[in-house]
């Protein structure tokens, strides 16, 4: 099979192009029905000469990721099952907040990680995706969008699917680059979150690159805390991570995000809350507060509402810019890994009685 011309960033399209013996507007052009205007297969690019088109379908091949499975939950967030072109699956998720969606991507097939509430840690890792691949999700995305009439317009990415982004730095890199390049897709970096969980040596990129804005996958206020929910993770000690993440070099205006899982009974309490406001005291942060989404085989519980709001309270109360976000989509298994953990628990099931 041809290789997938998806894979290719600007400076490799054009330089590609141009060895073909073609002029460089050419690149351009093929970049824009690739990456704006969503083309899946040469004979469509109408601007393109013919000659021109059919020594691309020789020498490439554009390959999508497939729908394998869609959901859309009564909140109207949508989780895509999308398969890859050597038969591995990963997530994405459309997220709708008024007029707009935010598309939550993944960056591996599986996760490394290992942390203990969520559903793609149990998997572990299969391989890194591709720049390719993670950013073709976008095009997967906008394309359901378009099709089933809800509309088109993904304005924010957010890298916070399955894997973890600094551990397939070179392929989200590239994604990055497609991504917001001028002549494609555009996306903006104050419209593009990273979400890690902390790698050490690997934060400078977020001053170094500036491809995105920086999310920490923090989730505990104490290092013990942290060494349950996130054994990996967590063999960075919490107090040298806060340390790293205070060096972040950030733009005017600029603050770093703080994801924190709420789970029943762990990390929940007002106790907890001014554990992580000692913790947090000297960053220029703002929190996300998640109530977590349980899911099979997951050890944990949502925490009780009333819990939620005294969490809030308190970190408000300490002038903390505090973002709640309810989970979403808990009727489609929206949460990182869910919906690929029950198909694979459905396929193995129909397996095992014959059904498949």
């Amino acid at each position: 099979m041809q290789p997938n011309i998806l894979d290719l960033s600007w400076p490799e399209l054009e330089a590609a192009v141009i060895s073909g013996g073609h002029p460089p507007f050419r690149a351009r052009q093929l970049w824009q029905w690739l990456w704006r205007r969503g083309a899946r297969n040469f004979a469509d690019m109408t601007s393109l000469a013919r000659d021109f088109r059919e020594e691309l379908g020789r020498a490439w091949n554009i390959a999508w990721p497939e729908p394998l499975d869609i959901r859309r939950s009564a909140d109207g967030t949508v989780k895509l099952l999308l398969g890859l072109a050597d038969g591995a699956s990963v997530e994405t998720v459309l997220i709708p907040d008024r007029d707009r969606y935010t598309q939550c991507l993944s960056c591996q097939v599986g996760c490394p990680m290992g942390c203990t509430f969520c559903s793609t840690g149990l998997m572990g890792l299969t391989r890194n995706m591709t720049g390719g691949e993670i950013a073709a999700q976008v095009l997967a995305g906008r394309d359901y969008l378009r099709t089933s009439g809800l509309g088109w317009e993904v304005k924010n990415l957010v890298y916070m699917g399955m894997g973890e982004p600094l551990l397939n730095w070179e392929g989200v890199r590239k994604s990055l680059d497609i991504l917001t390049h001028s002549e494609g897709l555009e996306f903006s970096r104050r419209r593009v979150t990273l979400s890690t969980c902390g790698i050490p040596d690997r934060l400078d990129v977020f001053g170094t690159e500036g491809l995105a804005l920086p999310a920490i996958s923090l989730h505990a206020p104490t290092q013990e805390i942290r060494e349950t929910l996130m054994p990996k993770a967590a063999r960075w000690h919490l107090d040298d991570l806060v340390a790293a993440l205070a060096k972040i070099s950030l733009r005017p205006r600029e603050r770093l995000t703080i994801e924190y899982i709420l789970i029943k009974g762990v990390n929940d309490s007002l106790l907890h809350a001014r554990q992580l406001v000692r913790l947090l005291s000297r960053l220029k942060c703002k929190i996300n507060l998640i109530t977590f989404n349980p899911g099979p085989g997951i050890p944990y519980e949502a925490p009780d509402p009333e819990d939620v709001l005294a969490f809030e309270a308190l970190l408000r109360r300490k002038n903390f810019t505090v973002t709640l976000r309810r989970s979403k989509g808990q009727d489609i298994a929206a949460a990182c890994g869910q919906l690929k953990t029950e198909t694979l628990t459905s396929i193995r099931k129909g397996n095992a009685d014959g059904t498949a």
